[in-house]
């Protein structure tokens, strides 16, 4: 199994790290628990929000288990990290009504069925907290001196700092703290404004339970032609939320991201290999475009469904053109499909699911799409390299397929260059 870690690396997940080789080390050594929190001050995330929650896909696909903290308790206080100003507080009632907002949104991305990822909510232990007790059993491990040097509370001394908001380096320790006791969570990931509450919180854990814990921050994104902070337009935050930014707008925030930005935010924003990630970065006048529709594709069908991105990507088709109508692009994307054929469904053959359980070799799926007429021509099919299951490139000839291969319940095979079948699982 690949180490996250690395991923994270080559991706450009990763800012800062507590202990690089450490948490490469425990990558290999056990599963891994690791957590993010996520307060509940809407009832939608935005797409600022985007990079934790791949992080946390990437975590579950390579093995090990998502923690996502939906802070009921901390959304009470307010994060004064990146703020010049004070939160607006909302009531439980209103953050109750949010937190089920953000619950289905992170299901869209993490599988949380049968104990594979956790959801939990920090008001559980923070809300019932005895202040005085609180104060006498954490608050004495923290420096107030260290804390006021933090960037987080820093930005803020300039404009104004509640006390309530000074709070909140303590509660967001406290839960590193409640996590790594009661789901041994060893690590904490978050944007680079929270480095001060993730250091705080693996401190706490090392003088309370004498444990050893990590930390890991991403990097603040910022529009390249603006500067203004990623996922902000003139219209506002683009929000996950169809209801609040429409699938296509919502491609069209995509499909308009600056040429710079390009390469980074497709290994960010997709599980599209990085070998791909990194041949799309470099593409270069016209064809920059095509990478980009690439890009608004996946991000679109992750978030709403590859319904919803078909439809987006065909309309801004019908809008403004194909960014590559000679084909010259090869992508493993589900965009190369749609591209193929913008007329016609792709012919689909229905297949009972235990034909997929004991695996079905290549040349087996190409004579049952239609796609070769016997074993030896889907072997020259192969092997002149014309062969392709759900855009990768057949190599092998006797390189087999199973339920673990399905992508959305199906293979999308395609031999040559604009012959496609789709072969699906019978619902």
């Amino acid at each position: 199994m690949v180490n996250p870690y690395d991923i994270f690396t080559e991706r450009g997940f990763v800012y800062q790290c507590t202990d690089e080789d450490g948490l490469r080390d425990i990558f290999e050594k056990e599963k891994v628990t690791a957590y993010i929190g996520f307060d509940a001050t809407a009832d939608s995330l935005h797409v600022g929000s985007l990079v934790p929650i791949m992080a946390l896909a990437w975590l579950q696909r390579t093995g090990h288990r998502p923690l996502a903290i939906v802070g009921g308790g901390t959304t009470m206080v307010g994060d004064p990290s990146g703020k010049t100003e004070a939160r607006q507080l909302l009531s439980r009632q209103d953050i109750r009504r949010n937190m089920e907002g953000l619950k289905r949104q992170l299901s869209r991305f993490i599988n949380f069925d049968e104990g594979q990822a956790i959801m939990v909510d920090n008001g559980d232990w923070l809300l019932s907290l005895n202040y005085i007790e609180f104060l006498r059993d954490i608050g004495k491990h923290f420096s107030v001196n260290r804390m006021l040097a933090a960037e987080s509370y820093k930005m803020r001394l300039e404009t104004g700092l509640t006390f309530i908001e000074f709070n909140y380096m303590l509660l967001q320790a406290y839960d590193f703290l409640v996590l790594f006791q009661n789901y041994k969570n060893k690590l904490q990931m978050g944007g680079q404004d929270q480095w001060g509450n993730i250091v705080a919180g693996i401190d706490l854990i090392r003088r309370v339970e004498g444990g050893q814990a990590f930390g890991l921050t991403f990097p603040l994104l910022h529009d390249p032609k603006t500067g203004a902070k990623f996922g902000k337009t003139h219209q506002g935050a683009v929000w996950l939320d169809k209801e609040k930014t429409s699938p296509y707008d919502f491609f069209q925030f995509w499909r308009n991201t600056d040429d710079r930005a390009v390469e980074n935010f497709l290994g960010l924003f997709t599980f599209l290999p990085i070998d791909e990630v990194r041949k799309l970065g470099s593409l270069d006048g016209s064809l920059i475009n095509r990478a980009k529709e690439i890009l608004a594709y996946e991000v679109t069908a992750n978030n709403h469904g590859h319904e919803e991105a078909a439809k987006a990507y065909l309309a801004s088709v019908k809008a403004f053109g194909q960014a590559d109508p000679q084909g010259q692009i090869k992508t493993s994307s589900r965009i190369a499909k749609l591209a193929a054929d913008k007329s016609q469904d792709v012919p689909t053959t229905k297949l009972p699911l235990n034909q997929f359980k004991d695996g079905l070799g290549a040349l087996d799926l190409f004579i049952l799409a239609g796609l070769a007429k016997s074993k030896g021509e889907a072997r020259r099919l192969i092997r002149q390299g014309g062969a392709y299951v759900n855009g990768q490139r057949i190599k092998q000839e006797d390189q087999t397929f199973s339920q673990t291969d399905l992508d959305d319940g199906a293979l999308t095979l395609r031999a040559g260059k604009k012959r496609y079948h789709c072969l699906r699982v019978k619902t």
